[in-house]
């Protein structure tokens, strides 16, 4: 029996007349009538919160350490009624959340679950399925594969390509680079890297504005940060292949083995795009594998029109799109594609005799083999509903919308005298600073340039300390640069005019100061 006590929220008291049967003496789980009830409530709390996403502040107005006291410090001994945590979870949880939902979230890269990737959670959630072996979950085995061609297929890539689907752009670069290592033929798999004389020193290859991700993949493969050379960039913040030659060739003659090159289309922070043909040209020759970073700006692809950004990414050994970035689709799912699965399967595959198939003949694939965990989360689900619901047509529709509004965006940054674009526009995030006219032409005088990036700390802070618009930033030439990153499923034309009226204002704010 619960204990005759009562536990306080913001409903009131939880009594045991709040509880269900299975709460006060059962040993299973919730019953079907009573998840029934809870989840109804919950499909009506996400409804409502979609339906006034607009109305929130997106960056809620909370200062570090201010929320962990607003929850018990103790596990709660006895239950507690699903009243009582919904009200909870609304007192407590909505309104101290940055909402990645919101259409006025332009910060890093949007991911904005669609309505459609959401209920493909819920039906993810409920079989909890686990598609480590074949056997172990047949259909989300073998949806994976049909996901993973549709998308293959919808970008225009060869049917050469394989995959699978992980957690994130990250992980699924990591495991690139692993299956790289394990194609320069030095047997890492087995034999590690350490204290082998007969293996030099291995090194990768990126863009200076490649993602941080390569970097910690080389960390995390015993590569070590000083095995990868960042390449520098022309004025476009494009890698430059005279540079990359001369790395190589260098490395070469020093005795280092290069082993693979990432190319990155859509960089973080300004989506420029490396020459991946001419890339994909050298790795050919030197017999080392290219890796295509477009975890951002893949889904551009599904756009016949405008493939031209993605020359040469089909001689690419491997290629990584996010699924949960512009495809709009729930996090976590993370597209990655590959010619050489079975690559892949060498660098991560160990199967002891309680994981092998049996009693079954026939292509079995188990995908735990190409990857260096167990257990899966069966992420083709979703991908699978929220492709049918939207379709490639809708999709595209949408990405070349977001695209034409940064280029109104970006318009509206050239026009004002008190704004300067700091970086092509490729697609839809557009780099930009707060420059007065007055300091047109002395921006590289040390004062000046610490006075700029003062200026444009404080107005990204101000703009979202407004709680109307979220931005981020990095630094393009030395220079803090304000983004706005146009890839939010929700995000209309009002919004966007909205947040360039409040950049105006806060700057206008501001130019007192200067």
């Amino acid at each position: 029996m619960i204990p005759e006590r009562t536990v306080t929220s913001a409903a009131g008291p939880t009594t045991p007349a709040d509880l269900d049967a299975q709460q006060l003496t059962g040993l299973n789980d919730m019953d079907p009538a009573s998840f029934r009830a809870a989840a109804h409530e919950a499909v009506d709390i996400m409804a409502d919160y979609l339906e006034g996403i607009r109305d929130r502040s997106v960056m809620p107005q909370v200062e570090p350490g201010s929320l962990r006291p607003l929850f018990p410090a103790k596990p709660p001994e006895s239950p507690e009624s699903m009243e009582a945590i919904f009200d909870d979870y609304r007192r407590l949880f909505e309104p101290n959340l940055t909402h990645w939902q919101h259409p006025r979230f332009l910060a890093y890269f949007a991911s904005s679950a669609s309505g459609p990737g959401i209920i493909g959670e819920m039906l993810t959630a409920v079989l909890n399925s686990n598609p480590m072996l074949w056997r172990t979950s047949p259909v989300g085995t073998e949806l994976e594969q049909v996901v993973i061609d549709w998308i293959r297929q919808a970008l225009g890539l060869p049917a050469g390509f394989d995959g699978l689907i992980t957690d994130t752009a990250s992980t699924s670069s990591l495991l690139s680079l692993a299956a790289a290592r394990q194609a320069a033929g030095i047997d890492a798999a087995a034999r590690g890297l350490p204290a082998r004389p007969d293996v030099p020193k291995l090194r990768v290859y990126a863009s200076a504005e490649a993602h941080s991700s390569i970097e910690k993949a080389c960390m995390t493969l015993g590569l070590g940060r000083d095995g990868l050379t960042k390449i520098p960039t022309n004025d476009d913040f494009e890698l430059r292949i005279d540079a990359l030659e001369e790395a190589i060739a260098a490395d070469k003659a020093a005795g280092i083995r290069p082993i693979a090159l990432v190319g990155t289309i859509g960089t973080t922070s300004t989506t420029s795009r490396d020459p991946i043909a001419a890339m994909a040209k050298i790795a050919g020759r030197e017999g080392i594998w290219l890796h295509v970073d477009a975890a951002y700006a893949g889904v551009v692809a599904i756009i016949p029109e405008l493939r031209d950004s993605f020359e040469g990414w089909e001689e690419a050994d491997s290629i990584v799109t996010n699924a949960h970035k512009w495809w709009f689709a729930p996090v976590d799912a993370s597209i990655l594609l590959t010619r050489r699965m079975p690559v892949l399967r060498d660098a991560f595959s160990l199967v002891p005799e309680y994981l092998r198939t049996l009693d079954r003949q026939g292509p079995i694939r188990d995908y735990n083999e190409y990857t260096p965990t167990l257990g899966r989360r069966l992420r083709a689900l979703k991908l699978w509903i929220h492709l049918r619901y939207f379709g490639l047509d809708g999709l595209r529709r949408r990405v070349s919308n977001h695209l034409a509004m940064a280029g109104r965006f970006a318009g509206w940054v050239d026009a004002d005298p008190d704004f300067e674009r700091m970086a092509p526009v490729p697609f839809s995030t557009v780099c930009f600073r707060y420059r007065p006219a007055a300091f047109i032409g002395r921006e590289s005088e040390p004062a000046i340039a610490e006075k700029l990036d003062d200026l444009n700390v404080r107005l990204m802070d101000a703009v979202n300390r407004s709680g109307e618009a979220f931005l981020s930033h990095t630094r393009v030439n030395s220079g803090i640069t304000i983004r706005v990153a146009i890839s939010n499923l929700r995000t209309e034309d009002s919004d966007l005019e909205l947040v360039w009226e409040i950049v105006r204002r806060e700057a206008a704010a501001l130019k007192s100061t200067v």
